[in-house]
């Protein structure tokens, strides 16, 4: 056992150091591959993610799982994740980073490659029962929750650990679009393997994605920068050490006071139901999305997954300028770019529900609702968390957060797939999507209100 956990501790650092005339040069470019491999890696993850969300017409039309089923297994994902982002993030804090990553990113992968093998055996007449394959499926896409939530704090604390600060919230930006191109991918690459040779190939399509990021992470995601024979970051940024001794140990209780304080704080709680609200409306369209297309408005499965996939990819645009957008124009002031991009999402969410079966329209809206979406899953999902509390508290205030935000998913997809099973098919055989569609437009009018209740407090009294 000691050796399996001595397997995931921090890097050593190197016995050799690099020459002096040649660190610059090469903290450089080990940062780089880090940023990289940690961005790209991390939008593999999503591509495991959600798989199933592109699947789920064709496992009901085969018989083997109906929506209220689809429903829970997907929030058993969610909610598995939910926990598991708040835990792995404080175990990630000492460990190696390329290995912890790597790790939850195999996990994943397996799980996806054993789901497509179980499908592939249902769907063959091996004689697996419904409630067989929908109590398998649940527990594995459980634990594909769980190694999920091992991808974004790896990546997120080799900011921490490669850059300095003057340059880190940048960098944070361009990151912050790994989860927009793993959607894109998601829908684009397993939608089109999907109307290619089958649902299957869905799952096998994930896992060989995952590989791929695998060896991209093990590769070029770099632990620590002794570990490379370089200085420290502090020495390398011209930073100040932290304290040791008893200063440090004050340091640290300080730091528990302050994440203690953060449960207390109503305007975090405020800010995680907004995030809330708005992941039921978001993941809504990821998960739903593609079925909604083909049975309330007649799209092909590949026509279908194009069209949401186009959310994602503008979503990169909102993520990326959001958070220079409120530092330059707003000089800080998140709320009304926020309150903006709420009721931008209001707008193409309707368009996009009562709009019509014109491919236009559709396209319309998935690039107004990727825009704003982006924009709010920078600021609702992370950023005004971390304005309103002190520094040394943010990851308490992104663990509140994280956990309400990925809680109301896994609540969303249940509460989506019982409506569904729960309403008369139409003639058509499609599915009734009359008060689900209220239901997703309902939660994203109440995710931009809510922030609204912050807008009186001063930053020091929040």
């Amino acid at each position: 056992m000691s050796k399996f956990l001595d397997f995931y501790k921090m890097s050593a650092p190197a016995t050799t150091c690099v020459p002096e005339d040649k660190v610059e040069k090469t903290w450089k470019r080990y940062r780089f591959q880090a940023f990289m491999a940690g961005t790209f890696g991390y939008a593999l993850y999503y591509v495991c993610r959600l798989s199933m969300g592109v699947m789920k017409q064709p496992l009901i039309d085969a018989g083997l799982l109906n929506a209220t089923q689809l429903g829970i297994i997907g929030a058993c994902l969610y909610w598995a994740y939910a926990v598991g982002k708040f835990i792995n993030g404080f175990l990630c804090d000492s460990s190696n980073i390329k290995r912890f990553m790597a790790t939850g990113l195999l996990i994943s992968s397996v799980m996806n490659l054993l789901m497509g093998v179980l499908g592939a055996s249902a769907a063959s007449g091996a004689g697996i029962a419904s409630s067989a394959i929908f109590v398998m499926f649940a527990i594995m896409w459980g634990i594909n929750g769980w190694a999920q939530s091992m991808g974004a704090p790896p990546a997120i604390i080799a900011l921490s650990r490669w850059f300095p600060l003057n340059i880190r919230g940048t960098y944070y930006g361009f990151f912050s679009a790994s989860h927009n191109i793993g959607e894109g991918l998601s829908f684009i690459f397993v939608g089109s393997l999907v109307a290619a040779v089958g649902w299957k190939w869905g799952f096998f399509g994930a896992a060989l994605a995952g590989v791929l990021g695998i060896v991209l992470i093990l590769f070029f995601l770099h632990d620590t920068t002794e570990s490379k024979g370089l200085p420290s970051i502090e020495v390398l940024s011209k930073e100040a050490p932290k304290g040791e001794g008893e200063a440090k140990q004050a340091k640290a209780e300080d730091t528990r006071s302050l994440q203690k304080a953060v449960l207390k704080n109503p305007g975090v709680w405020v800010l995680a139901l907004a995030s809330a609200f708005m992941y039921m409306s978001r993941y809504a369209i990821n998960e739903w999305g593609t079925i909604f297309l083909q049975e309330a408005k007649g799209y092909d499965l590949a026509g279908a997954a194009a069209i949401i996939g186009i959310n994602p990819i503008f979503g990169i645009i909102g993520t990326v300028v959001s958070g220079w957008l409120s530092d330059v124009v707003f000089k800080g002031d998140r709320k009304y770019p926020a309150f903006v991009a709420g009721v931008l999402e209001a707008i193409a969410l309707g368009l996009f529900l009562f709009g019509g079966n014109g491919k236009l329209v559709n396209i319309v809206a998935m690039v107004l609702f990727g825009i704003a979406i982006g924009v709010l899953i920078s600021f609702l999902g992370g950023l005004m968390a971390v304005d309103i509390v002190p520094r040394k508290a943010t990851g308490a205030a992104l663990g509140v957060v994280g956990m309400a935000s990925y809680a109301a998913a896994g609540l969303q997809n249940i509460i989506t797939g019982v409506l569904l099973d729960n309403r008369p098919r139409l003639e058509s055989g499609a599915h009734d999507f009359s008060l689900v569609i209220w239901f997703w437009l309902g939660a994203a009018i109440i995710s931009f209100m809510l922030p609204v209740l912050n807008w009186k407090r001063k930053q020091a009294q929040i």
